[in-house]
C-alpha cells in the first residue's frame, strides 16, 4: 500500500486499530512483521498493542514457515 498518503492511509489505520483493540481485549493474537508493516502500525499508533511485532521482513516470513534461520542455527551450534 500507500499508507503514507491520504486518503489511502484510512483503511490501514482502521484495520490496525481494530486489530490492536481486539488484541487488547484478548479476542485475538496479533502478529506482524516487516519494516513497512511496522511503519504502518506505528503511523496508526497501534503497534504497542500487537502481541508480537518483528522488524524482519523476509526472515520473519521464513520463521513463520517453520524454516531454521542461519543465525539461530549458529547460536545452537555454539
Amino acid at each position: 500500500g500507500a499508507f503514507e498518503i491520504k486518503p489511502f492511509n484510512n483503511a490501514t489505520k482502521v484495520l490496525a486499530n481494530f486489530t490492536a483493540t481486539m488484541t487488547k481485549n484478548k479476542q485475538c493474537i496479533s502478529v506482524a512483521g516487516g519494516g513497512d508493516t511496522l511503519s504502518a502500525l506505528n503511523s496508526a499508533n497501534a503497534s504497542q498493542e500487537f502481541t508480537y511485532v518483528s522488524s524482519a521482513g523476509g526472515a520473519f516470513l521464513e520463521w513463520l514457515e517453520g524454516k531454521e534461520l542461519p543465525g539461530i542455527r549458529a547460536l545452537r551450534i555454539k
